[in-house]
């Protein structure tokens, strides 16, 4: 498969990938995203760090001191002295964040009720849902289609509820216990009822909520919800960012006016062990009565999370993109480049996310990586399969280079891919071998055994050749053509050459003696070597070329051959080449040498010079 056909491959199912992830998103959430984008939120809100709240709601907190002077759970009387403390103090609205589902003492629970009724005020019932999890079902037509419906509903005492406004306290927390949505809609099986945090806002503002597909209108204010007019829910800081006050302070008249006065005031439990905590990213024990009024602050000023269905819309947007984008930088240059840009694509859509979670809307952050990441993963594992193919294929063609080529010649093709596209003039040495008489045995033995018999030959060229540095650029029958100064020309290319002639002479002697029965068919050999200006070039087009030589030094150089034949020698050498290399020179130690004897070449108008070496064994 092709480099090209699989990153097209890769990239169509890459797009499908991150649009099924999407898709799935948009209409509820994946178990397995929803875990890890709870982590990557809690990430996201410690860098982001603490932030003051607005300063429109307090709580009035039944916290340790409360419960030791006073016992715990405050009776019926001093829950409504305490309220009467509270409405006293003129606030906008007071909330009661605590459960009076059973009846107490007729005086007490008359008390609460005209307590209750001296002000705007909302009392807390609480739903309870057969499935921690429900599927709903998300209809563009029906706001209400995608509210899981509860399977009972804890109300206050019926005289409760006459005098205060009611609110569910229901929150929706994650696999850790951490709060991340506030229902804002309750639903059973014949009504329905708003969340305690939006009753106290609706109280506190005085309008009634109006509910949209994705949002719920407090008059002007439009607050986006998510699936299932769900509210996120952000925390502003540790326990106590929003001003908290304690419940001994005001049944003992020593509230301050300005912790109440016009706001909305919020009363619940804090005390220790009561069980009404929830871990958040700032504080693993949040009071439960400061995460409603986190909700509340978020309703009353808008400054809470958007994350509705056109920020789901925009996830899945991203999670198509960053994995089109991951693929095709991974495709198009994998080097250290490749992969820098590969990591600043994701730096730079990582703090586009953050940025964005910083200003209030909540991008998914596990939804892109979900997306990109197996796509990603699985073609570069892909391509380093392919590669490694790849890899061992080249190798093999680099081991039969090797073995045809001069040592490094292969290594200097991989640096310099463009050697030789043009033809280059330069000096170089040639030295021709052949064998004589090999015709007419290969019509006694048969082409099968004269092709086992010349590889024993073929492979003491190729030997020489490389023990001697020399490039074989051609096998001619049961002749080769070898050649010194490539790739670049080298002072010793001549003295390399001489000895390879000599060397050859040796042990192609030694070859035939082995043979016998090539002394019986007069079988023979000749050497020419010489060296002078060549023209290198590639021949050949599209996936076959083969280097090559040519000029009237390759030409002399196979006429020498023909010298040693007509004087009974194994080597004929050209004048120049000895000249270069040095009559006296150890590397003809093994023979001896005459001449320059003046000698005409078959189809050459001028003569040359040239010496003829003899083996001293024979």
């Amino acid at each position: 498969m092709s480099h090209r056909l699989l990153t097209v491959i890769a990239l169509l199912l890459a797009g499908l990938w991150g649009a099924a992830l999407g898709y799935l998103n948009l209409n509820g959430g994946i178990g397995l995203l929803d875990r890890m984008e709870a982590s990557l939120a809690d990430i996201r809100s410690i860098v982001v760090g603490a932030k003051a709240p607005p300063p429109v709601v307090s709580i009035v907190a039944i916290d340790d001191r409360t419960a030791a002077a006073h016992g715990y759970p405050l009776d019926r009387a001093t829950l409504a002295r305490l309220i009467n403390a509270i409405n006293a103090l003129k606030p906008k609205a007071l909330a009661l964040d605590i459960l009076l589902v059973d009846p107490g003492p007729e005086e007490g629970d008359a008390a609460v009720t005209a307590a209750l009724g001296e002000g705007p005020s909302v009392i807390a019932a609480a739903a309870t849902f057969a499935q921690s999890r429900q599927r709903v079902t998300d209809l563009a037509d029906d706001p209400l289609a995608a509210i899981p419906e509860a399977d009972q509903l804890l109300l206050p005492l019926p005289r409760f509820a006459g005098a205060a406004a009611v609110g569910v306290v229901n929150v929706a927390t994650d696999q850790t216990g951490t709060p991340r949505f506030i229902p804002l809609i309750s639903r059973a099986a014949d009504r329905l009822d708003p969340a305690f945090p939006l009753r106290a806002a609706s109280v506190a503002l005085g309008v009634d909520p109006t509910i949209e597909r994705d949002a719920i209108m407090l008059g002007a204010l439009r607050i986006p919800t998510d699936i299932g007019q769900r509210l996120p829910v952000t925390f502003y800081g540790r326990r106590g960012s929003i001003a908290t006050s304690s419940a001994a302070d005001a049944l003992d008249g020593k509230l301050a006016a300005d912790a109440v006065t016009g706001r909305i005031v919020v009363i619940g439990s804090t005390v220790t062990g009561g069980g009404d905590v929830f871990p958040t990213p700032f504080d693993p024990v949040m009071p439960g009565v400061e995460v409603m009024s986190t909700a509340i602050t978020h309703l009353v000023t808008g400054d809470g999370m958007v994350r509705d269905h056109r920020i789901r819309l925009i996830d899945a947007a991203m999670a198509v993109g960053l994995a089109i984008v991951l693929v095709s930088l991974t495709a198009w240059r994998r080097s250290a480049a490749g992969y820098a840009i590969i990591v600043l694509a994701l730096v730079v859509w990582a703090m586009l996310n953050l940025a964005a979670f910083a200003h209030g809307y909540w991008l998914s952050a596990a939804l892109p990586i979900a997306a990109a990441l197996p796509p990603v993963l699985i073609f570069g594992a892909a391509e380093l399969w392919l590669d490694r193919g790849r890899a061992r294929h080249f190798a093999e063609q680099s081991a039969l280079l090797q073995r045809i080529e001069a040592p490094g010649l292969g290594e200097w093709l991989a640096r310099h891919p463009n050697f030789l596209a043009a033809p280059v003039r330069q000096n170089a040495a040639v030295v021709f071998i052949d064998l004589s008489g090999f015709t007419g045995l290969s019509e006694t033995l048969g082409p099968v055994k004269v092709s086992e018999m010349l590889s024993g030959f073929f492979e003491i060229v190729d030997e020489e050749a490389r023990a001697h540095r020399g490039a074989i650029t051609s096998f001619m029958g049961d002749g080769a053509m070898i050649l010194f100064g490539l790739p670049e020309p080298a002072d010793d290319d001549a003295a390399r050459a001489v000895a390879c002639a000599v060397s050859l002479c040796e042990r192609t002697r030694q070859w035939l003696d082995v043979h016998a029965g090539f002394a019986e068919k007069k079988i023979s050999f000749k050497v020419g070597a010489h060296c002078g200006p060549i023209v290198a070039s590639r021949l050949g087009t599209g996936d076959r070329q083969q280097i090559t030589a040519a000029g009237d030094t390759v030409n002399v150089g196979s006429r020498l051959m023909e010298i040693a034949a007509r004087h009974g020698v194994e080597l004929a050498l050209s004048a120049e080449i000895v000249g270069a290399a040095g009559p006296d020179s150890v590397l003809l130690a093994a023979g001896s040498i005459e001449g320059p004897l003046e000698t005409a070449l078959r189809g050459r108008a001028s003569h040359i010079d040239a010496w003829l070496w003899r083996s001293r064994t024979l």
